[in-house]
């Protein structure tokens, strides 16, 4: 399997037995990025539950203070005051059955975020095979279901992701590009992990954090000394 030149390459520079403070992790991460475009740098967090239990669930979102250096593509379905609400916040496309009719027999895809309404979760409910497989279905926790979809927008804008586990009980998330530097991915990352920690479930037992990772598309995995985490 060929990795390509930039991988090889960003792979003698990381020592793979070596775990990296926070900063030096994301400086290298940034140094290792070296594509003909901007890579997004992700995180990786290892959590010591199981996701197949409904009380070991850990999922969220925040707003990432740098935002994610992509430029979010918002969706609303809504009705009267909260459709107006959206458009205003800069919404990309704003409907109601006419917009869930466009998803479920178009397959309109072309957006990052779908932000509803309460009311309207009986409509969007039957979005749910097009848009579960892909991370799409707008819910409470991510703060995506809510009266108030006006500041929903701005904040899915503002580079608000969610987190949460898929089924190898891992944690993957954008915390911005290698052209924000180590000092802005940092503040992102803590941000995130600070969301992670406080999210610990109560039935969670033993080591929590069981591995940090940051990788930039195309670079090598950079690993995390996460005991400074907490859990």
């Amino acid at each position: 399997m060929n990795h390509g030149k930039h991988y090889v390459d960003s792979k003698k520079l990381v020592d793979r037995t070596k775990l990296y403070d926070t900063e030096e992790a994301l400086a290298l991460c940034c140094q290792t990025a070296k594509a003909k475009f901007d890579e997004t740098v992700e995180l990786h967090v290892r959590l010591g539950v199981d996701s197949r239990h409904a009380d070991q669930q850990v999922r969220g979102a925040v707003v990432l203070p740098n935002g994610t250096g992509k430029d979010v593509r918002v969706i609303a379905i809504a009705k009267g005051d909260a459709a107006k609400a959206a458009e205003e916040a800069g919404a990309m496309m704003v409907g109601d059955a006419d917009l869930v009719a466009k998803i479920q027999n178009e397959g309109f895809i072309d957006f990052d975020v779908l932000v509803t309404t309460p009311d309207m979760m009986g409509l969007v409910g039957r979005l749910g095979k097009v848009l579960g497989p892909r991370g799409l279905m707008p819910n409470p926790k991510a703060g995506t279901v809510t009266p108030d979809v006006g500041r929903a927008v701005t904040e899915a804008k503002a580079g608000k992701i969610e987190y949460r586990l898929d089924k190898a009980n891992i944690i993957h998330v954008p915390i911005g590009k290698a052209s924000f530097g180590a000092e802005k991915l940092g503040q992102n990352l803590s941000v995130v992990m600070e969301a992670i920690v406080k999210a610990k479930p109560a039935a969670a037992k033993g080591q929590y954090i069981k591995s940090a990772t940051v990788a930039s598309t195309m670079g090598s995995g950079i690993k995390l000394n996460s005991a400074k985490f907490g859990g």
